[in-house]
């Protein structure tokens, strides 16, 4: 990886490339410690150090932000709205009639997705802006801190509204700087974005960790905590590269004196397909029963049981829940994002076949079968990585944003791994010296 580095800043055209995509990442940066109009930072600061703010959902979206979220800076929502939307969009493709047709229009139907998922960005962003002013306003962001109610001094609406807009505006600067990085950087722009977000809570979280620890200063549950890592970023890269490669052989067509096809290939089935998708819907939908608690008010039984049992990283019920839902997520993504049939028919269409399985249906019927045996390891896999903070939680107390997280680790390692190889094809096609020499 450090050689493909190497090479490319060698390369003139892709070095303006890295020093592009590094300024935005500077900018970026600077972005997430700009504070908005209307917040005592005083007390944002006394609330930070007093109260254990980064968990649930919070700690999720103040991680995608780099820390913006809990500091309350212009960045405060990140990456997260975007992120929210193509999802969405990408759920609704399979629903929505005109939508699937837009996707298989080509560059032109992608190019109008991007466009309605820019839109619902900023309307998501609006959301989470008046409920994240909302939360801070009452106190409610920062449970058990002393001062939480004082955050927002001038509570008037004129003084909402400014922090609101505030906060969408930054939104769609962060969305503007990802789409900066796409066309003029290196590698995608709102993944590098993402990438840099959760790196840059990497030092404070182990320097925590480090200043918790009662063995020799606390370097011995430091030095444990970056080899659990080592260890994990191994794992990940290991199965995130595996997949399950499926042989296709095309038939000869005559057409005219001209000969087509007589080629084999393969059709790559990985065996984590839905990626960290289902691991943010799990985390999502299990934050839910939690903020409704939060914002009920009295002391009925079932907020009672949902505060003991569902707010609590280390219960055995929130485990339990956890892994399931992500079990199940990832069974729902993959069955939504690859649909065998359409797979199938466009074998077909080419001349296509998979030796031994005849073209139509019997492929289709097979390659469902390949890809739900393939899914049970990879949906285990994904829970068993996501259960890694509670491990940490539990052995040293650290918060459920342990910096070698499952959802860290595999983000991170993710946008690494297509990264560099971005960077190594761009230098072959460079330095490629064909096959006349």
């Amino acid at each position: 990886m450090l050689t493909a580095f190497a090479r490319a800043f060698k390369t003139p055209d892709l070095r303006k490339k890295l020093l592009f995509t590094l300024g935005i990442i500077v900018i970026y940066r600077l972005g997430t410690h700009v504070p908005i109009p209307g917040v005592d930072y005083t007390n944002v600061q006394k609330c930070i150090d007093q109260a254990n703010a980064n968990q649930g959902l919070f700690g999720l979206v103040n991680m995608f932000s780099g820390g913006a979220l809990l500091q309350i800076t212009i960045f405060a929502l990140g990456i997260m709205p975007y992120i929210t939307a193509s999802i969405i969009l990408q759920l609704l493709t399979v629903v929505i009639p005109r939508l699937e047709a837009l996707k298989k229009e080509g560059q032109a139907g992608t190019a109008k997705i991007t466009q309605y998922t820019r839109y619902l960005t900023i309307a998501l962003a609006i959301l989470q802006g008046t409920g994240l002013v909302a939360t801070a306003r009452t106190g409610t962001l920062f449970s058990g801190c002393s001062v939480a109610s004082e955050i927002v001094p001038d509570q008037s609406i004129f003084v909402t509204i400014t922090m609101v807009l505030t906060m969408t505006a930054g939104t769609a600067c962060v969305m503007w700087l990802g789409e900066l990085i796409t066309d003029r950087g290196i590698g995608n722009g709102m993944s590098i974005l993402m990438f840099i977000s959760i790196a840059a809570t990497f030092p404070a979280a182990l320097w925590g960790i480090k200043k918790q620890g009662d063995l020799a200063g606390g370097w011995i549950e430091f030095g444990t905590v970056i080899l659990v890592g080592l260890f994990m970023v191994g794992l990940v890269v290991f199965v995130e590269q595996a997949q399950r490669r499926i042989p296709v052989q095309y038939a000869k067509r005559m057409i005219g004196r001209r000969s087509y096809g007589g080629t084999s290939t393969y059709i790559p089935l990985k065996v984590n397909q839905a990626g960290i998708i289902p691991v943010i819907f799990a985390s999502s939908l299990l934050y839910i029963p939690a903020l409704v608690a939060q914002f009920a008010g009295g002391q009925s039984g079932w907020k009672t049981w949902i505060e003991q049992n569902l707010t609590k990283g280390d219960h055995p019920i929130y485990i339990v829940t956890y892994f399931v839902l992500i079990v199940f997520f990832a069974f729902f993504y993959v069955a939504i994002s690859f649909n065998p049939e359409e797979v199938a028919d466009n074998m077909k269409k080419y001349g296509g076949f998979i030796p031994g399985i005849r073209a139509g249906r019997p492929t289709a019927e097979y390659l469902s079968y390949v890809l739900n045996r393939i899914t049970w390891p990879g949906s285990l896999y994904l829970g068993l990585i996501a259960l890694v903070p509670t491990m940490a939680l539990v052995g040293f107390g650290a918060n459920q944003n342990f910096p070698f997280g499952g959802t860290s680790i595999l983000i991170i390692v993710g946008v690494g791994l297509e990264t560099v190889k971005q960077i190594e094809s761009q230098l072959q096609q460079r330095n490629y010296e064909g096959f006349l020499r």
